[in-house]
């Protein structure tokens, strides 16, 4: 995400929310906006969120009027979610831009959870088999990258949104309309 952002100035990063506590090191707007389980469901029931789900046993969303005010100022918005949560995405925005990220291997995803050293071997377990459920959705999404290289996997992204920028982009005044199929 951070490469990414770097790449593309034209993109405004949306800050989920959570109900889980903040780990050490967290900013709270930065990292998420952490909420406590009773403000996260009273913003839940006002439509707050643009997308929630229960991750984990906690409680997570996006929240829908900065997204919806960075749209309306015709800022492109990038959204760091879940499947499912990507899936709610796009039946609110049909014209979304759904990205999936994909690690190189299920070995290289364990190794890089361990690593990260936030949870035991038995949510790294749990997340693995979600994450086999995920992929076989992988098919409902605009593209697929291979994060194996961070740096080539922001490119990718940056490539793929290059591109649906520039397929959304009016034709400049007195251009030639878009070639039809060939006459026969």
């Amino acid at each position: 995400m951070r490469r990414l952002l770097a790449r593309d100035p034209r993109l405004w990063f949306s800050v989920s929310a959570t109900s889980r506590p903040r780990r050490e090191g967290e900013v709270d707007g930065r990292d998420y906006v952490f909420l406590d389980h009773d403000e996260f469901e009273r913003l839940r029931d006002a439509g707050g969120f643009l997308e929630w789900f229960e991750v984990y046993s906690d409680l997570k969303g996006t929240p829908r009027a900065p997204v919806e005010e960075h749209l309306a100022a015709g800022d492109d918005v990038l959204l760091e979610v879940d499947v499912q949560g990507a899936l709610a995405v796009r039946e609110a925005y049909p014209d979304a831009v759904l990205v999936f990220i994909r690690a190189p291997s299920r070995e290289e995803q364990r190794r890089r959870l361990v690593e990260r050293g936030q949870d035991d071997a038995e949510a790294i377990d749990r997340r693995l088999a979600q994450a086999d459920a995920e992929e076989a959705l992988a098919d409902r999404f605009d593209a697929v990258v291979v994060n194996d290289d961070p740096d080539r996997a922001a490119e990718e992204v940056a490539a793929i949104l290059r591109a649906h920028r520039e397929a959304r982009r009016p034709p400049e005044p007195g251009s030639p309309p878009p070639a039809g199929p060939p006459d026969r």
